[in-house]
């Protein structure tokens, strides 16, 4: 007990120097993981001595974080900006990660005089982009939502396939034509269970009546953690199962979304920090100067040849301009995934893992850096930055049941139609009916002559049966003005 307040102190005190460093890395315009992997080196061997060299726990660990920060992206994702992109997206986390790993092994066995398994396992190791730091840098970057949702997909999907490889490569399993189609299987069957454990989730929320708000949240989290153990015991993939659940959540009609999707959020980055420090903590600093010559090598045919080529191959059948091709090309972000996934061959204890850690330590740092540093000049050098879109509204439901009543908050974004409108002109359904307006800290009661005005948030009263109509008419007065109707605008 005498270590109880000393670990949770030093805990609180990481995690607030985590936050900061947030702000800190946002003024620098460095990725803010970067200062994660720096705190963990400073607590550890090179710094103030903490001793941790465990790779099983480092591996569980880890896993665990990627599967809160893949709940957090998949609750997040909207599926009207990532639909037009699906296709591209899927090809891009499954040919494209096959490719990644077909080019980079040969090239790593010839350079670095590698065995055939030890450089294919390499290459599975490189081949997944990071869903972290794509869902944190690329959202904010005013970037077409296309492009945009397909590197979204492609790292909510791709660290599947890569853990598939992996795995398989670690345990020295039979390397032959059944692969392809284990690989099938896995993936098909963690979409199938993604989407029925997503759907039944949504089904059971919205009827259940739930004593506090603060367990809509937590029962959200929980479907999509159950969606990955069930994943992994039926020997699908989890991780896609995770993926999957957290979409169908995250673009349903839940009590109380707002609230989970800030949980999720919260989750993710708690997340993130963890797991950065922790691997920063792992890392050996002695160790990692050894590995830079290997690391800067794997690097140049990571981003140089094997992620171009990948996107050429997989990209040319949707005809993808060649403009927004070198962007996918460069943007393929790299950070904790590929070190989680090299904790795999280590934990097995296989020749040569120690190296492949300290190298893909390397391999991060140095793309991390490069690529993220770049990507928004990059942007701009390939005129690619769109305007600034309005931001989707935000609707949230609280159930009444005994009044059988629910509540709309509506929280109008910059850029939204609904900036403007008269209360008269909103022609909100029967049943449903607008009965309080919060404006600059001040609530009121609207009269029908008020009109609507970016920033507000707005309470709606709507019967049950009214419920739906009301929602759609926002989302559509949202998007097309008080002639939503006029214009085809149906809200869905």
């Amino acid at each position: 007990m005498g270590e109880l307040p000393v670990v949770l102190g030093l805990g609180a005190a990481v995690l607030l120097a985590a936050v900061l460093a947030v702000r800190f890395s946002t003024r620098l315009g460095l990725p803010s993981l970067l200062l994660y992997l720096a705190i963990g080196v400073l607590l550890g061997e090179a710094g103030f001595g903490i001793q941790f060299s465990d790779p099983f726990l480092t591996q569980a660990l880890g896993l665990a974080a990627l599967v809160m920060i893949l709940t957090e992206g998949g609750l997040t994702t909207r599926w009207s900006a990532v639909k037009p992109a699906l296709r591209q997206g899927v090809a891009l986390s499954t040919v494209a990660v096959g490719l990644s790993i077909a080019i980079t092994g040969p090239a790593l066995h010839w350079l670095l005089g590698l065995d055939w398994r030890t450089a294919l396992l390499w290459g599975a190791v490189l081949a997944p982009t990071d869903s972290a730091a794509v869902f944190s840098v690329l959202r904010s970057a005013g970037l077409p939502k296309r492009l945009v949702g397909t590197l979204e997909l492609e790292s909510g999907i791709n660290d599947a396939p890569a853990y598939i490889a992996v795995v398989v490569l670690a345990q020295g399993t039979l390397v032959d034509w059944s692969l392809p189609l284990l690989v099938v299987y896995e993936l098909a069957a963690g979409l199938a269970l993604g989407l029925v454990l997503g759907f039944a989730g949504v089904w059971a929320l919205r009827r259940a009546a739930l004593p506090a708000t603060g367990l809509y949240p937590l029962a959200t989290v929980a479907v999509c953690v159950v969606a990955y153990s069930s994943g992994q015991l039926l020997h699908a993939s989890g991780l896609l199962a995770t993926y999957v659940a957290a979409v169908v959540l995250g673009n349903a009609r839940l009590p109380h979304r707002s609230d989970t999707v800030s949980f999720a959020e919260g989750l993710g980055w708690l997340a993130q920090i963890g797991l950065f420090v922790l691997l920063g903590l792992f890392a050996s600093p002695e160790r990692l100067m050894e590995s830079v010559v290997p690391g800067l090598i794997a690097a140049a045919v990571l981003l140089l040849l094997a992620r171009p080529l990948s996107v050429l191959v997989t990209q040319l059948p949707f005809r993808v301009p060649l403009r927004e091709q070198v962007f996918l090309s460069w943007a393929g972000l790299r950070g904790a995934v590929p070190i989680v996934l090299a904790m795999i061959p280590l934990a097995e204890q296989m020749p040569g893992a120690q190296r492949l850690v300290d190298a893909v330590f390397v391999l991060v740092i140095v793309l991390t850096l490069v690529q993220g540093v770049t990507l928004g000049r990059l942007a701009r050098i390939l005129r690619l930055p769109a305007e600034a879109e309005p931001q989707e509204v935000q609707v949230d439901a609280a159930p009444l049941d005994e009044l059988q009543a629910e509540l709309l908050q509506v929280r109008i974004q910059p850029g939204s139609r609904l900036h403007g409108v008269y209360l008269s002109e909103l022609r909100l359904p029967a049943g449903a009916s607008l009965s309080l307006i919060v404006r600059d800290g001040r609530s009121f009661t609207p009269q029908r002559t008020d009109r609507l005005q970016r920033g507000d948030q707005i309470l709606i009263v709507s019967t049950e049966s009214a419920r739906e109509a009301a929602e759609r008419r926002i989302r559509a007065v949202d998007r097309a003005g008080p002639l939503a109707r006029w214009k085809g605008e149906s809200g869905t």
